[in-house]
Parts: structure tokens; C-alpha cells; sequence
């Protein structure tokens, strides 16, 4: 889909009066936009310094004990796509998106992911949660003794200043509010870095193998495992 604004006509002639839905809505968008400035994730322009976090291009990390970061490639491209952390047993999937500057993405992204959801077979439902509306799937999945059960994903997005951030939660912290609040803390410290460069809207921000910035004591720098290709269910391009 095509995401755009028509050319502006004279204002004087064209200007209509705010409508209370259209003010309400614009209320919201900037309520939201406000608690992300506090609460995070952040961009790299509201934070004072990059040092002591890990380095992954689009994604600034910022390093626990116990971590361990997998970059997910394309197998086509060879390409970082994702980057997923590993914490207690369950992961916490990152992708980061370029986004048009007056429009946030995670509306339709929550529509197309219920529709490969529903198209897989399986069931999607929108909740809230720590970030807004979210959604929590369900699917399909078989068990090494010929058993029928399912695998749950719960979805997570934060529009951002022209970026989109999404994460995908596996493993207990799916379904367990408990065990996720780790990985939700972690993703609340997520810096995006955008970059000045012009992008279409949906295109993934580019990630890479960190530099050398180092953790700073008495934490210890994450445990990078090796580039692996991502789950196919998460994709959304």
C-alpha cells in the first residue's frame, strides 16, 4: 500500500474546522507520542550519550546480565532482518521500520498480521497491554508425538519520530505477563536510529554485527550467537 498525502491546495480556499473525532484523534496520537518520550523506546536524539550500548546499526542496545542478541538473516539477500533477544527462557523479536513522518504504521501492521495469522490457520486477538493495543496469536503447531497444540506470539509496536519498532514476544512470556516484564524493560531502553536518509515507508531499518562499544562495568556485554534466518510467521513485508 502506497502511503501519501495529496498535493496542498491554497489553505485559505481549502481549510475545514477540526472535527471533535478528528480532534480526539489527534489528542491520542500525542498522548501516545508523549508517554514514548518517557517511557521509551527512545530516539537516538532523546538520548544524551550512545556510549554502553550495544551497537546494531538501526538498534541500540542497552546490555543485561543473562543476555544473549541473535541477528536473523534473509536467506535470499544475506541481509540482517531481525534481532532477537534471548533472556529466562523466552525471546523478545526486533525489527525496525522506516515510517512516514506525519503517520504512524502499527494500525495496518496489526490488520496484516491477523490476516497471515488467519491465513495460517490460526487465531489472533487484540488486547491491551504496556504498549497499547496489541495482539496475541495463535498457531497451529504439532508435538513430536504426533500431538495437536499451538505456538503463541504476542506483538508489540511503538511509532516513533518517521521509525517503527516492533517486537514479538515467544516462548512464556507470550502469554505470561510475569515473565515478560523483563524483556518489556528492555524494550522500553530500545534506541532507535533512524538516519537522515529517505526511505519508503515499511522498509526495514538496516541492522549490522556491533562495534566495539563496549558494556560498561559491572555488566557484562550480551552473548551475540550467529546470524540465523528468522521465523517466517513474523514478517510482515
Amino acid at each position: 500500500m502506497v502511503f501519501g498525502r495529496g498535493r496542498k491546495a491554497k489553505q485559505e480556499q481549502l481549510t475545514e474546522p477540526e472535527t471533535p473525532e478528528a480532534a480526539a484523534v489527534g489528542s491520542a496520537a500525542a498522548a501516545a507520542g508523549d508517554f514514548r518520550v518517557s517511557k521509551g523506546p527512545f530516539d537516538v536524539s532523546e538520548i544524551e550519550s550512545q556510549d554502553g550500548y550495544v551497537d546494531l546499526g538501526a538498534l541500540l542496545i542497552a546490555p543485561r546480565e543473562g543476555l544473549q542478541l541473535r541477528l536473523e538473516v534473509e536467506e535470499a539477500t544475506q541481509r540482517v532482518v531481525a534481532v532477537t533477544m534471548d533472556l529466562d527462557g523466552s525471546s523478545l523479536q526486533l525489527q525496525a521500520f522506516a515510517a512516514p513522518r506525519s503517520e504512524g504504521l502499527w494500525e495496518e501492521i496489526r490488520e496484516q498480521i491477523g490476516q497471515s495469522v488467519g491465513s495460517q490457520g490460526g487465531q489472533v486477538e487484540e488486547i491491551q497491554g504496556s504498549f497499547g493495543t496489541e495482539l496475541v496469536a495463535k498457531l497451529p503447531a504439532g508435538g513430536t508425538d504426533g500431538s495437536h497444540g499451538y505456538r503463541a506470539a504476542r506483538f508489540i509496536g511503538v511509532d516513533g519520530p518517521r521509525w517503527f519498532l516492533r517486537g514479538v514476544l515467544g516462548g512464556e512470556a507470550a502469554l505470561d505477563r510475569a515473565a515478560a516484564a523483563a524483556l518489556e524493560d528492555m524494550f522500553r531502553q530500545i534506541v532507535v536510529v533512524r538516519g537522515e536518509n529517505p526511505m519508503p515507508p515499511r522498509d526495514l531499518l538496516q541492522l549490522r554485527l556491533p562495534t566495539d562499544n563496549a558494556a560498561p562495568a559491572p555488566m557484562a556485554a550480551p552473548d551475540l550467537g550467529q546470524p540465523e534466518r528468522g521465523p517466517e510467521i513474523t514478517q510482515i513485508g
